[in-house]
C-alpha cells in the first residue's frame, strides 16, 4: 500500500532528510541527465561540513555534461566484468555479493511493506536501493511513516555499518570527478544522521 507523503504531517526537517535520502540514491542508481544536473548545479549549501560538500558537488554539477556523467557512472559501476566499485551491502560486509546482508535485508523490506520494483534486476542491498528506501520509510511511501526507532534500525543494520567506508571510496576512487562531491555529500551525511540516531536513542 502506498500513502501519499503529501497528506501526511511531516516535520519539515524529516522531509529535507527524506529528500536529501532520494536525492544521493537517485544519483547513484543512474547516470545523471542534464535536469538532474542542472537541479544539483542549483544546490546552495551553507558553511558546516555537509553545506562545503553540498556547495563543491554543485559547482562541479554547473562543468559537467551528461555524457561525461555516463563515463564516469560506468567506470565506476559497470567497467568491463566490474566496475571500480561495488556498491553493495554484502560485497562490502561480506567480500562476496548475495550473502547473508541481502537475506536480512529482504526480511526487514516485508516487514516494512516494501517491495523490489519489477524493472530492477540488481541485488536489493545497493546503496542506491538502500538511500530510497531510507527516504521513503520516513514519508511513508511504503505505507505509515517510520517511526524514528524503526528508521534507526533500519539505518544501523543495513546502511551504518558500510555506508561511510563506501563513500569515502567513492569520494576517492581514481574515475571520480562528479561522484567525487556524491561521494563527499553522502559520507557527510552519514555522519550527521549516526549521531543524529545516536542521540536519540534509549
Amino acid at each position: 500500500m502506498t500513502v501519499a507523503a503529501e497528506t501526511l504531517d511531516i516535520a519539515a526537517e524529516d522531509r529535507l532528510r527524506a529528500d536529501l535520502y532520494n536525492f544521493i540514491g537517485l544519483l547513484l542508481a543512474r547516470p545523471a541527465d542534464q535536469m538532474l544536473l542542472d537541479q544539483t548545479a542549483a544546490l546552495q549549501g551553507d558553511d558546516s561540513p555537509m553545506g562545503q560538500a553540498i556547495n563543491s558537488l554543485a559547482k562541479v554539477a554547473k562543468v559537467t555534461k551528461p555524457k561525461a556523467v555516463e563515463r564516469e557512472f560506468n567506470a565506476l559501476f559497470i567497467g568491463l566484468g566490474r566496475g571500480e566499485l561495488l556498491p553493495y551491502a554484502s560485497y562490502y560486509l561480506t567480500g562476496f555479493l548475495n550473502e547473508k546482508p541481502l537475506a536480512k535485508l529482504r526480511q526487514d523490506m516485508a516487514a516494512h511493506q516494501m517491495t523490489r520494483a519489477e524493472n530492477a534486476f540488481e541485488p536489493e542491498d545497493s546503496m542506491a536501493a538502500l538511500m530510497e528506501m531510507m527516504g521513503g520509510m520516513i514519508v511513508g511511501r511504503f505505507g505509515q511513516p517510520a517511526r524514528l526507532d524503526q528508521q534507526r534500525g533500519f539505518f544501523n543494520s543495513h546502511i551504518a555499518p558500510w555506508a561511510t567506508h563506501f563513500y569515502t571510496d567513492l569520494e576517492g576512487a581514481k574515475s571520480s570527478v562528479f561522484y567525487a562531491g556524491v561521494g563527499a555529500v553522502g559520507r557527510a551525511f552519514m555522519e550527521i544522521e549516526k549521531e543524529a540516531f545516536r542521540m536519540t536513542a534509549d
